[in-house]
């Protein structure tokens, strides 16, 4: 195996009194691709920066190959002292790094690099600290969050330009989808201990579950043991005897034992209160328009919402997505056209940018309004404590100003705020920011079992593939085009995702009227097209043949040792051989969709 770029052995760390980090340990080695993963608040920054040499652990040891050069991404990025994004960038540089891929990587990520940093969004900022850490092209990549605050141009486009890399990966991030294409190996950070595993994140979560279920299992078997312990010592204890007085110690020992497990982070139970059903037509909009000056924001926009639906808006950032969002349910009147909200619709919002929440009121005072420890949720009383305990709130947290909580709690007390509140109608803008990958399953479910209508607007592909019915598609200059299915189910209508890649341009499909039958391409399938359709199965299935192969070939520790220049070739080959199996099954999809509306 070869020697490891960065490594961190037995490293604690104590936050106001309680172990945050207890023996974590991390190994990066050349090409890597290593997925940090764990629950907020489990330390996964933390770890990440002791990595980055930026804080010291209590006790432990970290180990950096001199001359191997690392770059770190933070979650908030500091561009304060430099007068423009492209010197802020190249201050990135070192000695001996290319100037020009500043300029190239500022550009493709949609900045010239003349801009004031001090006047950055949240989203530019992420991006001009992409430029600056990519640039140099370092052996190690510390990435957090990188996809934080991104649009879903620019988040597919950093997944091609992090793969073509040749630079050794650590990234923390909540979306899946992300996570699935990058990774090669997974360290779960639980309870202040890594595990690790040597396969993508694709395979995390149910090797996750199995080894919480194992926990659980050794668990119930100690309780067993101390109740049996327990049974003797109130019906067979002679005190007098040695053996006895051993057993008694045992029982000590076992009580001890059980007390000192840190049991896994109970789940968010996320249940919305609902109000009294809509009707049947929640929200409809004919023709509408909205301009800012000359500038078209929305055109000619026509949709019908139904109760039950689960509609997302999706499109890249500056689209009009929450422009749109604000006409669809009455925030703003539009200049032309009509927007008809149905009988007794209750809504509830979750904004993005958290404007809802106080920094200076309590959490406590957040839901219940003040001056009270109980509010309604679905019409039964609650206490304030035992609703927060359900969105992994501690008790001491319940006084605690709003400033003091993480984006995470932020987040999870906002979905708190709107889950309490009746509603039959749950608008959703951005909800998955800064929520960990637990809590989005609960998020999912949630939303499945909601009775009443979702508006989502989300960059996160995996959450949009699980919840979303249909997806209104941003098609630029205005135009939003509607797609049955989820995000997965958009591009292969499409043929492409969110915005083509450089030097493609797609004109947008035009708008289907309501229950219009799509018409064929053509009036039967072409024999090139048969042709692709009876042998892309068999170049599918040898494609993950292949794939399978080359996985297990790159999961020996021992091949990068024996040949590098190998190790290489079928690292490259694994990527491309990934990128074949996804135009394949897309080609295969579109063309199969074809066939079942030619009736062929």
């Amino acid at each position: 195996m070869a020697a490891p770029l960065l490594q961190l052995r037995d490293i604690r760390l104590t936050f106001g009194g309680a172990p945050l980090l207890d023996g974590a340990e991390l190994i990066v080695a050349p090409g890597d691709r290593v997925a940090l993963v764990g629950r907020n608040g489990s330390g996964k920054s933390t770890l990440l920066k002791i990595a980055a040499g930026l804080v010291e652990a209590d006790a432990g040891d970290r180990f950096a190959d001199a001359g191997a050069t690392i770059r770190y991404l933070p979650q908030e990025p500091d561009l304060s002292g430099f007068e423009t994004t492209l010197a802020y960038v190249r201050a990135g540089l070192g000695e001996g790094d290319e100037d020009h891929r500043a300029l190239y990587l500022l550009n493709e990520l949609g900045l010239t690099g003349e801009e004031d940093p001090q006047r950055l969004s949240g989203g530019e900022q992420r991006r001009a600290a992409l430029a600056r850490v990519l640039a140099p092209e370092p052996d190690i990549l510390l990435l957090d969050e990188p996809t934080n605050h991104l649009d879903l141009p620019v988040i597919e486009w950093l997944e091609s330009e992090l793969a073509a890399m040749r630079s050794a990966l650590l990234l923390i991030s909540h979306d899946r989808r992300f996570l699935e294409k990058l990774s090669r190996a997974v360290v779960w950070l639980d309870r202040g201990a890594t595990r690790r595993l040597d396969r993508g994140f694709a395979h995390f979560e149910a090797w996750r579950d199995e080894v919480l279920g194992e926990e659980e299992l050794e668990r119930h078997k100690l309780d067993r043991q101390i109740a049996r312990e327990e049974d003797w010592l109130r019906y067979g204890v002679t005190a007098r005897r040695k053996r006895n007085q051993g057993r008694l110690a045992r029982l000590g020992d076992l009580r001890q034992q059980r007390r000192d497990q840190r049991r896994a982070t109970g789940a968010v139970e996320m249940s919305a209160a609902e109000a009294q059903g809509s009707g049947t037509k929640v929200i409809e909009a004919k023709g509408v328009w909205k301009s800012y000056g000359e500038r078209v924001i929305v055109r000619d926009v026509s949709a019908r919402i139904l109760r039950h639906d689960r509609l997302a808006i999706v499109g890249p950032n500056g689209a009009g997505k929450t422009t749109l969002l604000n006409l669809l349910t009455g925030r703003a009147a539009p200049d032309s056209g009509t927007v008809e909200i149905g009988a007794n619709v209750v809504l509830a919002w979750l904004d993005q940018q958290r404007a809802l929440l106080d920094d200076d009121a309590s959490v406590a005072d957040t839901l219940t309004g003040g001056g009270s420890d109980t509010l309604s949720v679905g019409g039964v009383t609650r206490h304030v404590a035992g609703y927060l305990k359900e969105f992994l709130f501690a008790p001491e947290q319940i006084r605690q100003k709003v400033r003091a909580l993480s984006g995470g709690e932020r987040g999870r007390l906002l979905l708190a705020r709107a889950f309490a509140r009746p509603s039959n109608l749950l608008v959703l803008d951005e909800p998955t920011n800064d929520l960990d990958l637990e809590t989005l399953d609960v998020l999912q479910e949630a939303l499945s079992a909601y009775d009443g209508t979702v508006i989502i607007v989300s960059h996160d592909r995996d959450f949009l593939d699980r919840v979303a019915t249909s997806i209104l598609m941003a098609e630029g200059d205005g135009r939003f085009v509607e797609y049955a299915g989820g995000y997965a189910d958009m591009v292969t209508q499409r043929g492409a995702g969110v915005a083509a890649r450089s030097g493609q341009k797609r004109e947008p499909a035009a708008p289907r009227a309501q229950n219009e039958t799509p018409k064929a391409a053509s009036k039967k399938l072409s024999f090139k097209d048969k042709h692709a359709l009876e042998t892309l199965p068999g170049r599918i299935a040898g494609l993950e043949s292949e794939i399978a192969a080359l996985e297990t070939k790159l999961a020996d520790a021992q091949f990068y040792v024996r040949d590098a220049q190998a190790f290489a070739a079928a690292t490259a080959r694994h990527e491309a051989a990934r990128g074949e199996l996804d135009a394949a099954e897309s080609q295969w999809l579109e063309l199969e969709m074809r066939r079942e509306e030619l009736g062929a």
